[in-house]
């Protein structure tokens, strides 16, 4: 039985460019846990921004605050330590919380992709469909079912036997590469399970955000004046961009095919992803939408006159 397993993920890049990944991997952390609260604070503080979709918007930065914080300060600790022990319970704990906020996240986007479906297509009866009750319970059912993700998976993977080595080649623990040390005859198809519940959440989320944006693109082209269409268009922006480059990069590094990358390139492309996609998704939100733009300038000036006064 392992009771604890040795993160592997960084052992063979090179160690000259550990401090600069190091170094700019911690600044992209710190700007993601800055931008998002700002974007929170912001929220909270003007009363314009009350609305369903920032609802939303703060919910998806708590989620992107969380799943940062599960990772990346022990990858970080592990790129410039000798030590890359990590006990069982951490090792499960480190799963359960990633998986949950990552998955909320997932759900968190399908919801204001519903959201924008909604203020668009059904402008009439948005403000009683979207009550600020209907929105704190679609808040809550994505927490409930990130967290029920989390704790399936979990409990599936950390069920199965660990009798070999426990030697995770990766920076974190990874579920796949965590079943490659699990021993008996029932690990090939709890793999497969585990991969059949990932993938078909997922890519169920992004099929409902794709079916949403068809409806809207229909109800956008129906519009008669072209500035009407780019006005209604440029409310849902920030969100599409940001779906895209989720996806985008998830599917870039778990979709690629197998063996074609070395250790180091699929280290370096799944850190990226786990600091990246954080980092740019507060930078998208807050210059591709022109309303929240205007609120945190009015925000910041409001605080600096404060403070000169």
């Amino acid at each position: 039985m392992v009771y604890e397993f040795i993160l592997v993920g960084f052992s063979t890049f090179p160690p000259h460019l550990l401090p600069a990944f190091f170094l700019l991997y911690l600044l992209m952390y710190l700007f993601t846990l800055l931008g998002n609260l700002i974007i929170m604070a912001t929220v909270w503080s003007e009363h314009s921004l009350h609305t369903p979709m920032y609802l939303f918007l703060c919910a998806l930065s708590t989620s992107e605050i969380l799943f940062t914080v599960t990772l990346t300060p022990r990858m970080l600790i592990d790129m410039l330590s000798t030590c890359h022990t990590i006990t069982f319970v951490a090792c499960a704990s480190q799963m359960f919380f990633s998986f949950t906020f990552g998955f909320t996240h997932s759900f968190l986007l399908m919801i204001m992709g519903y959201d924008r479906y909604m203020a668009i297509c059904h402008p009439l009866r948005y403000n009683v469909l979207m009550s600020t009750r209907t929105c704190a319970r679609l808040v809550s059912w994505t927490w409930a079912g990130g967290s029920v993700m989390g704790m399936m998976v979990t409990l599936i993977v950390f069920h199965l036997t660990f009798c070999g080595s426990n030697v995770i080649h990766h920076f974190a623990c990874h579920v796949l590469s965590l079943l490659k040390l699990a021993c008996g005859k029932e690990t090939s198809s709890v793999t497969l399970g585990v991969i059949l519940v990932c993938v078909t959440a997922l890519m169920g989320c992004l099929f409902l955000i794709i079916l949403s944006y068809v409806f809207i693109v229909a109800a956008i082209l129906r519009i008669p004046s072209a500035e009407g269409r780019h006005k209604t268009f440029s409310t849902c922006v920030s969100h599409l961009t940001v779906v895209i480059v989720h996806y985008g990069f998830a599917s870039t590094i778990y979709l690629k095919p197998k063996g074609s990358h070395s250790l180091d390139s699929n280290t370096l492309m799944a850190t990226t992803y786990i600091v990246f996609t954080p980092f740019l998704s507060p930078i998208i939100f807050s210059l591709r939408n022109k309303e929240l733009k205007n609120a945190i300038k009015k925000s910041f000036q409001r605080k600096f006159i404060s403070l000169n006064s």
